[in-house]
């Protein structure tokens, strides 16, 4: 799980428009956990790409995401992406994300998986130095596969090194998904760091294409009495055919 996304102070069409214009209707592609928090033990098909683009409304600001990645080798997705997010005070600030993940065993229908994911989390607005050097993190996430996959369990354990608080956060989730149909999924799940309350989210998930386009929508909170914390999600989700050489 990489570190919780800021949400108190994902648009990239350029790319989803040239990644949807190499999309072809007939390759079978894993399906990841977007838009959960939560990873799993799945990977983009070897030489594809993807992205995931999201707008996250919180209370008091909206962050814009795009996560684009490939997976190079076969069993190395690299990600790389960020937000934006404006404030209602009109403030900006910036996420960067680099990651990179790997698996030791893929999940199996009616079987487990699971790898391991290390990257970076870098916020350059808020750095007076403007440097891209974040928060390094890693998990490891597992996945569990129930009913030939109508159910499938998900959970992550890691780490976070707090650049400003000079301190290490243990990291973790725990979440599922239920398939309703071949295309309706719904999605739970609880996560958090070592400090402060965790959150929860729940939520839909839709293939409007099998495997190539996804929409999904989330409500989440903190698991606390005031609403402050409270998000709604509206993502879009587009996956290629092996094209890299």
């Amino acid at each position: 799980m990489p570190p919780p996304r800021r949400a108190d102070t994902r648009s990239a069409k350029p790319a989803a428009v040239l990644l949807a214009a190499c999309m072809v209707l007939t390759s079978p592609v894993t399906q990841s956990a977007r838009p959960m928090m939560t990873d799993d033990a799945r990977l983009v098909d070897p030489k594809a790409c993807q992205v995931e683009s999201w707008v996250r409304t919180n209370k008091g600001s909206r962050e814009y995401w795009a996560l684009p990645a490939c997976n190079f080798t076969g069993n190395l997705e690299l990600t790389l992406g960020g937000a934006q997010t404006h404030s209602a005070i009109g403030s900006d600030t910036t996420d960067v994300i680099f990651q990179g993940k790997t698996l030791f065993k893929p999940l199996d229908t009616n079987g487990y998986g699971i790898g391991l994911a290390a990257g970076y989390a870098a916020h350059p607005a808020a750095n007076a130095d403007r440097q891209l050097l974040g928060d390094p993190y890693f998990y490891v996430p597992m996945s569990f596969s129930f009913r030939n996959d109508d159910i499938v369990v998900h959970s992550n354990l890691g780490a976070l090194r707090s650049r400003e608080k000079q301190a290490i956060k243990p990291t973790w989730g725990l979440g599922a998904e239920w398939r309703l149909n071949q295309q309706l999924f719904l999605i739970g799940e609880t996560f958090g760091q070592s400090d402060g309350r965790p959150s929860a989210q729940a939520g839909v998930r839709f293939w409007i294409v099998p495997n190539h386009v996804q929409i999904d929508a989330t409500y989440g909170n903190r698991l606390e009495s005031s609403d402050n914390r409270r998000w709604f999600s509206l993502g879009l989700r587009l996956i290629s055919l092996p094209f890299l050489k």
